[in-house]
């Protein structure tokens, strides 16, 4: 799917949906917008050198219902960067944004992701390079701070510097996951739940810097919480519930959107899914590579664990997808009678 170059707009942010690696792919964001017509969802992160070296169409193809969509980058050459938003433009994404908070050491080993926030210029140069080759929004997600590099530096004083320098380039959306980066001796899935979190930090950068953005992210779970945080912040960015727990995204949906609508039932919501599978089957896509993103679809409810392994043991048995959607649906809905 190419278009042509979009404008730069106003994007709702209130909910959004987090760049996850192996798990935000374009089936998971094409189920995703099933349950969410409102939501701002986020690819996986995509590094500057594979659009550079590899299959564009492949990385960058997605489906126009997926829409709004913004792409995150990873890299740390300005160069680099500006070619392959170039790229990215051609594909109509509302959003580029770069990755300043992935702690992984694969990301570390690359010179991006977390370790980037020590080198606040840096950032600074590559975001003013990607802004010269698009007119959508260039924005940073990144933590209140990283281990080590803070230089004796409060979170506060460390995120105040960070996002002064990097605005200098224009940009004007920040997206803080509210915990540090320990850059040394924490996997990445410690670091989504060790360090702890710290929403004052990132609210006070919201007076600090009133004429920015912010979107927080970590450690948000429920409705409630999206919408305490909504009193202080433009938007709220939801991680892994949002892949083990998809409902959550429908009734977010419902709070902020369409109060007087009701819910979507599952079952609408598998029947409108199984209908894509079936497309993308006859493209030559793994329905496995789709089903997997529906696991936790009944999550919280009785049958959910039938439900999950029904799928996870038949997922690569069955050329009818629908049917296997409906009879798993059956099997969780015999539980809940």
């Amino acid at each position: 799917m190419t278009s042509t170059q979009k404008t730069s707009e106003i994007i709702d942010r209130r909910v959004c949906v987090a760049p996850m690696m192996d798990y935000t792919d374009r089936h998971c964001r094409y189920f995703l917008r099933l349950l969410s017509p409102s939501a701002l969802l986020y690819t996986e992160m995509i590094t500057a050198k594979a659009l550079l070296h590899g299959n564009v169409p492949r990385l960058l193809d997605f489906d126009t219902s997926e829409q709004p969509v913004a792409l995150q980058l990873g890299g740390s050459d300005p160069e680099e960067l500006a070619i392959a938003t170039k790229l990215a433009m051609q594909w109509n994404y509302s959003e580029i944004n770069l990755n300043c908070g992935c702690p992984s050491d694969r990301v570390k080993s690359g010179q991006f992701g977390a370790c980037l926030m020590g080198d606040a210029a840096r950032v600074r140069d590559c975001v003013l390079a990607m802004r010269t080759q698009t007119k959508v929004p260039v924005t940073v997600k990144c933590r209140i701070g990283i281990e080590p590099g803070m230089n004796d530096l409060s979170d506060e004083e460390f995120l105040q510097n960070f996002i002064a320098t990097v605005s200098e380039a224009g940009c004007t959306v920040f997206i803080i996951h509210a915990r540090r980066a320990v850059l040394n001796g924490l996997s990445p899935k410690e670091n989504r739940e060790i360090p702890p979190l710290r929403y004052d930090v990132a609210m006070r950068m919201r007076a600090l810097f009133p004429h920015l953005t912010f979107v927080i992210n970590g450690g948000i779970r429920t409705v409630d919480d999206v919408v305490a945080h909504l009193q202080g912040f433009a938007g709220v960015m939801i991680g892994r519930e949002a892949y083990q727990n998809p409902y959550l995204m429908a009734e977010l949906h419902q709070q902020l959107y369409v109060p007087d609508q009701p819910l979507p039932s599952r079952a609408h919501i598998i029947l409108a899914y199984a209908q894509y599978i079936a497309q993308q089957q006859s493209q030559g896509e793994r329905a496995s590579n789709m089903l997997r993103h529906v696991l936790g679809l009944y999550n919280g409810l009785p049958g959910a664990r039938s439900w999950r392994r029904f799928l996870s043991e038949n997922a690569n048995r069955v050329s009818n997808v629908t049917q296997l959607l409906q009879d798993s649906s059956r099997i969780v809905e015999s539980q809940a009678a």
